[in-house]
This record gives structure tokens, C-alpha cells and sequence, in this order.
């Protein structure tokens, strides 16, 4: 039975606790890069695949031990702060046009980078107690996938609006910056416990 007031609470708490997550800046930085539509078409997917995992077998994600999962996240986020920095691209203040990148493969880059980056994150365990609580996995995952979704495509579209303004280098700068730090908290957490 589907619970629009269930979807509603989940949309809600799962919409606020992963706005200022690493999601929006994923999607920013993608957006900036690639065509809007693939960008989001891969997102979109990797998370409708995070909720169904949470909503099957979340509670089983807790589990994993907190140092191990916090140190997987840091070096990913250092990688991919060593890769925004490292790429140079000769037209660094235009979005690559479709031609030069399939949807297939911006759609892809999209996908992998949430599936890895939302491993384990607090909203997909959140999901999995929501489904818990409620005894309504369809309305949680509804509520979940929307507000996943409306996360990403804020990020996204906030993303190719701020490249009209700001120069796409000092965006990647500041992108790699910022997942630097978050790449140095996450292997703090993994020492600190």
C-alpha cells in the first residue's frame, strides 16, 4: 500500500540530509563538464540502484565497519580531487558538446561516480530505517528516489548557472579543493574512529 504521507516524511528528511552532501557536488561538477540531460540520467539511475539496496538490504550497510567504509571514501575523494586537478582541457570555459561526449559515456561517468561516492552514505542507511519504520518500502523509495533526484538536478543546474559567472577553472580548483578537505576528514574519521 502506498503512503503519500510516507513518501512525504522521506522525501523530506532524506531531501535536507543530502543537500549539503558530497551529491550536489558531484553533480555541480559534472554539470560544468558534460551535457545537463546525460549527467542526470546517470545519476538518476545510480540512485534509483542506492535506494533499492536500501530498501532490500540497508540495514545490512550499517554493518560495515565505519574505518574500513571511511577510508574507501577518503581516497576516492582524493582521487578524484588529483583527477579534476590533474585534467586539462584546451577549452576549459565550454561545456563539451555532445558530439565530443557520448551520452553513453557522460551518462556512465555519471552512474559510477554516485554508485562508488553513496556507498554506505547516511541517507541510504536513513533510507533503510525509514523502510523499517514505516512498513512502506514503496512510499520510502519513491520519497527517497525524489528526493535523490531533486538533489542532483539542484547540483547540476546550479553547476552549468554558476559557469556563467565564474570560469570553469576556478570551479574545478575549488571543486578539487573541496574534496580534497573531504578526502582528509573521511581517512581522519577512518584513524580517529
Amino acid at each position: 500500500m502506498f503512503s503519500f504521507s510516507v513518501a512525504a516524511v522521506t522525501f523530506g528528511v532524506v531531501f535536507l540530509a543530502e543537500l549539503p552532501d558530497k551529491t550536489a557536488l558531484a553533480g555541480l561538477v559534472l554539470g560544468t563538464r558534460f551535457r545537463a540531460s546525460y549527467v542526470f540520467v546517470g545519476v538518476a539511475a545510480a540512485f534509483a540502484v542506492h535506494v533499492a539496496l536500501a530498501i532490500a538490504a540497508g540495514s545490512l550497510l550499517g554493518l560495515l565497519p565505519q574505518r574500513l567504509l571511511a577510508t574507501i571514501v577518503g581516497v576516492l575523494f582524493l582521487t578524484g580531487a588529483f583527477l579534476l586537478l590533474r585534467h586539462k582541457d584546451e577549452e576549459e570555459d565550454e561545456v563539451k558538446n555532445p558530439a565530443d561526449q557520448s551520452f553513453w559515456k557522460v551518462a556512465g561517468t555519471g552512474f559510477m561516480l554516485i554508485l562508488v561516492a553513496e556507498f554506505g552514505d547516511l541517507t541510504q542507511i536513513m533510507t533503510a530505517n525509514l523502510a523499517a519504520r514505516y512498513d512502506s518500502p514503496l512510499s520510502v523509495a519513491v520519497g527517497a528516489v525524489l528526493a535523490l533526484w531533486a538533489v542532483a538536478a539542484i547540483g547540476i543546474v546550479g553547476g552549468r548557472a554558476l559557469m556563467k559567472r565564474v570560469p570553469l577553472g576556478l570551479i574545478t580548483r575549488i571543486a578539487a579543493g573541496v574534496m580534497a578537505v573531504l578526502g582528509v576528514w573521511s581517512l581522519y574519521e577512518a584513524v580517529v574512529g
